[in-house]
């Protein structure tokens, strides 16, 4: 793990006073900041609870389209593995990636072609009692030939998005991906969530509503409330320090305080038994799970490839990659950092391919991409340190090998995670509406453009939703990659977005271009001739490839030479 020290800050001093304050970022850890090993463990920490909800949604709703029982302990065994490829990946990007502080997990955006591939009619599920005659072998044999074509087409499909990456063809197609892009790509993440916010915090509304509470009150109205702690100096003893507690983990201090109030009412059985917001309602889950298993790859057979299943999830993959491009200067802004060069999106939209890859052949049923989620949680904490996002990647490959760890953690009560939810993607939504700052929202044209690429989206995708089979050329795998390609709003969106606004005429000041440019770095020379780190530079080996004439033609590497 790298472990570079160039910021480390005294925790009784206020942190946003150490932290550097670029790009008029309000952080309390900038990119670069390294805080205590301590610190650094509960805010990684933080960055897992957050995302821990949304990675183990996914098994929950994939798994009965695999055909598999609700008893079958191997759901567990999924879980653990897709955890183990998020922290593997995570720890990868955030170190030889785009080095953003950023998540790599699973996401809805490649359940949509899953479930059109699982709907296929080879692959619909056995009525429940002929599953249930079944021996255990047939059993586990009927999802994971599923498991497998999945792993096959996600890790194909993938290899695209490591083409478009280490060629450069990324760094190009920011050329055409304008600010009214990115508002419509961005902003619908948020907003199609809604209904997995919703269902999960409808569950118990006043639970939802306490935590929603808890995070507004922590995250902004006390983030300048200090507590008083002890601390030892040496020669001088014990002495009272204050600490910014609100301020560094409203996420975590919101999530025990409501999980210890469900627990109570869960041992008084004010929540009758069975109760989405008890907290034993997962205990199976906990129970069924191994205290020690390291996932590999291929544990589930070989992956088979179909020209359907790669077609199919192709769509995830371009959502996914448009999506990411869209967060990289939005977390950079957020974190402090200067605006990415090209070499670093190339490197980083790669580097998702390649996690993507292994995922696939892992059999974690998903792909990788920026986690939302976690985006959010830097704008409420205000933590944007690298150090934090590596440890958490710790965590995360440490949970997926003791199953038993991060199934405590699944125990979560529902509606603490919906509320969790309704705070997080409202903020990814807002983060995407930001970038309507370098547009001139006085213009028609844009306001039509702004106003169409995110209407129509939510419009088309709920009325596919409705009618899945309207779409019928005479060719099954066209209908499904149609039926994926339309029904995925944040690509809906986003490709209108980009061909209206680069269509429909208007002046660069307008269209917010000359601005963008200047947050895209995309005229800045990405060489550092004076042999200063860069937050982008690789952590070790940049004074040999500095040495290397040849590497500034390499569209990955730090020493890249952009030519536009």
């Amino acid at each position: 793990m790298e472990m570079v020290e160039t910021g480390a800050v005294n925790v009784d001093m206020n942190a946003s006073e150490k932290s550097p304050q670029k790009r008029g970022a309000d952080i309390n850890y900038g990119i670069d900041d390294a805080p205590p090993w301590y610190l650094s463990i509960f805010m990684a920490l933080q960055h897992y609870l957050t995302m821990i909800g949304a990675i183990v949604s996914i098994p929950f709703i994939l798994t009965p389209a695999l055909c598999m029982e609700d008893e079958d302990p191997s759901r567990g065994i999924i879980i653990s593995t897709m955890i183990f490829v998020t922290g593997l990946v995570t720890y990868i990007q955030a170190t030889w990636g785009c080095r953003l502080p950023i998540v790599q997990g699973g996401t809805i955006s490649f359940l949509v072609p899953t479930l059109a591939i699982l709907n296929l009619p080879q692959w619909q599920c056995p009525e429940k009692d002929v599953i249930a005659a079944m021996s255990p072998d047939d059993k586990s044999e009927l999802w994971q030939i599923r498991m497998r074509e999945l792993s096959g087409a996600i890790a194909v499909s993938a290899l695209f998005q490591v083409f478009i990456g280490y060629t450069g063809l990324v760094g190009k197609l920011l050329k055409i991906i304008t600010p009214l892009t990115i508002v419509p790509t961005v902003s619908l993440v948020g907003l199609t969530l809604f209904s997995h916010a919703s269902e999960t915090a409808s569950k118990h509304w006043g639970i939802a509503a306490g935590t929603i509470l808890l995070m507004t009150l922590f995250s902004q109205a006390m983030t300048n409330v200090q507590v008083p702690t002890l601390k030892y100096r040496k020669g001088h003893g014990v002495e009272v320090g204050w600490f910014p507690l609100f301020k560094l983990f409203p996420v975590l201090l919101t999530i025990i305080i409501m999980w210890s109030l469900c627990a109570v009412l869960t041992a008084t059985n004010i929540f009758p038994e069975g109760h989405p917001a008890r907290t034993d309602v997962r205990l199976r889950v906990l129970q069924d799970a191994s205290w020690f298993r390291i996932p590999y790859p291929g544990q589930f057979g070989a992956p088979t490839v179909t020209l359907a299943g790669v077609l199919g999830m192709l769509a995830g993959v371009l959502a996914c990659t448009v999506e990411s491009i869209s967060y990289y200067p939005t977390v950079s802004q957020m974190c402090g950092a200067p605006p990415p060069p090209l070499h670093a999106i190339n490197r980083g939209i790669g580097m998702e391919g390649i996690g993507t890859v292994l995922a696939g052949l892992w059999g974690s049923g998903n792909g990788t991409n920026t986690f939302g989620e976690n985006v959010g949680a830097i704008g409420v904490t205000k933590v944007g340190s690298r150090r934090v996002i590596q440890w958490a990647a710790l965590i995360m490959i440490l949970q997926g090998v003791l199953n038993k760890f991060g199934a405590a953690f699944i125990m979560i009560p529902d509606p603490v995670v919906g509320g969790i939810f309704c705070v997080m993607f409202g903020m990814i939504a807002a983060f995407g509406l930001s970038a309507l700052q370098y547009v001139d929202l006085r213009s028609a044209r844009n306001l039509y453009i702004l106003g169409l690429s995110i209407f129509f989206p939510l419009v088309l995708c709920l009325w596919l939703k409705d009618h899945p089979d309207f779409i019928q050329t005479g060719n099954q795998t066209l209908d499904s990659t149609l039926s994926v390609l339309l029904g995925t709003s944040i690509l809906v969106g986003g490709c209108l977005g980009c061909i209206l606004d680069n269509l429909i005429p208007g002046t660069p000041e307008e269209r917010g271009l000359k601005a963008w440019s200047n947050e895209m770095a995309l005229n800045v020379d990405s060489i550092v001739n004076d042999g200063t780190r860069s937050t982008f530079d690789f952590p070790y080996g940049m004074q040999l490839l500095r040495s290397w004439k040849w590497t500034r033609f390499v569209p990955f590497l730090p020493t890249y030479k952009m030519k536009l």
